[in-house]
């Protein structure tokens, strides 16, 4: 598979990267690296894997702290730090900060 230069200089277009002409050259061949990783794991028959919805699998079907302690319960606890931050904030109207724009396109 293969990335054309065209193909580098728009997805370098949408992110807003001025790249010189090694950079396009190294981006271009990074990138047909990833494609072809990516080619390769299309090519694994995954008919009879079971999809998961989740990263850590609990056959079990208990609580994940049970089964890893390394994770905790959600617990809602309330956080009323914006005022304390707003007022540290050199231009702030409540409930936003004020920042200088830095998107010209």
């Amino acid at each position: 598979m293969k990335i054309s230069r065209e193909e580098v200089l728009r997805v370098a277009e949408l992110a807003h990267l001025e790249l010189s002409s090694e950079e396009i050259s190294a981006y271009q061949e990074q990138l047909d690296e990833i494609l072809s990783y990516v080619g390769k794991l299309n090519e694994i028959d995954v008919t009879n894997v079971a999809p998961m919805t989740q990263v850590l699998f609990n056959a079990t079907g208990e609580g994940a702290a049970a089964v890893h302690p390394e994770l905790r319960e959600d617990v809602l606890t309330p956080c009323d730090a914006a005022g304390a931050i707003l007022s540290q904030a050199q231009d702030a109207e409540k409930p936003f900060f004020r920042v200088p724009k830095v998107i010209e396109r």
